[in-house]
């Protein structure tokens, strides 16, 4: 099989032959091992720049390949490249590639590439201080009390807070990434921002959880503008109605939104008291200009 593999195009053989190098017939695996000695450093970038790259062609390109001119870019442009193996080339990375990866959360929860990233001395400070707070403890205490109403159940959210108080800020990072509904409806409320914000990026995250966070007044408003800045959410009219009448919506993400609103609903802000007088104003002004409109 690994001869026969002459016919597919260089960076599909290499994927191949890196892949049957851990094959459980050993000589198979001792051949392909043997093969791949005459593959180039550019071949195998090249394999690990493909966005269905699996694991182990990452991790023998960064390590027969790190040493070739752009084999850091060529393992950051992969958004699905892991971050522990990023970290074997952290100090090669551009200030470019830095930023990227600050907008990568499944990359940046990694203990490693965070270490590795630390260890530069062109950070800016906002990304110095990110990396910072993932390595930082949490305080039980904190902890508890910003998932007081996370889960009703006493005894569940007993044995919740227990299981994350043991975690680090990256496994909890990692959870929200990762883990269930009831794991992302109490870590939307961690005291870390960054865990908070990778809730936002979970893959399997619903509109229906969405909905139900942007009417939280206990969640911070950055958490809240994070929400108004994602476009998916932001096409969601129950989001933007939450959002507008939450009262830790910043008050220029509500006055953004307010044009989108109905009639109905413009005439149950003028009403809700906890939100700032300006946008009941606004929603006041708006009612009888729409009313004015609908005269002429």
């Amino acid at each position: 099989m690994v001869s026969g593999s002459a016919g597919l195009s260089p960076w599909m053989r290499a994927e191949l032959l890196v892949l049957l190098s851990h094959d459980g017939d050993a000589a198979v695996a001792e051949k392909a091992q043997n093969t791949l000695l005459t593959v180039t450093p550019d071949v195998l970038l090249e394999a690990a720049k493909q966005p269905d790259a699996p694991m182990p062609v990452f991790s023998y390109a960064v390590e027969h390949a790190a040493g070739q001119p752009g084999a850091a870019q060529a393992l950051v442009a992969n958004a699905n490249c892991p971050g522990s193996v990023l970290a074997r080339v952290a100090q090669q990375l551009t200030p470019k590639d830095v930023e990227k990866i600050m907008g990568n959360f499944e990359q940046l929860a990694s203990s490693e590439l965070v270490a590795a990233l630390l260890q530069r001395t062109d950070l800016s400070t906002e990304q110095k201080r990110v990396l910072e707070e993932l390595t930082e403890e949490t305080d039980p205490k904190v902890l508890e009390e910003s998932m007081a109403d996370a889960e009703p159940d006493p005894q569940k959210r007993k044995t919740l807070l227990q299981r994350l108080a043991t975690m680090t800020v990256i496994e909890r990072m990692t959870l929200a990434l990762k883990g269930g509904r009831e794991e992302r409806s109490a870590l939307i409320r961690d005291p870390n921002k960054m865990v908070s914000r990778a809730v936002l990026q979970s893959p399997r995250l619903t509109d229906q959880e969405v909905e139900n966070f942007s009417a939280m007044a206990n969640l911070s408003d950055e958490i809240l503008r994070t929400i108004s800045l994602n476009r998916n959410f932001a096409k969601n009219y129950s989001i933007v109605r939450n959002l507008v009448n939450n009262p830790k919506t910043p008050m220029d993400v509500s006055l953004h939104f307010l044009p989108r609103l109905i009639t109905t609903d413009l005439k149950k802000l003028t009403m809700n008291k906890n939100v700032a007088d300006t946008v009941r104003s606004m929603a006041t002004k708006m009612i009888r200009q729409k009313a004015v409109l609908g005269q002429s």
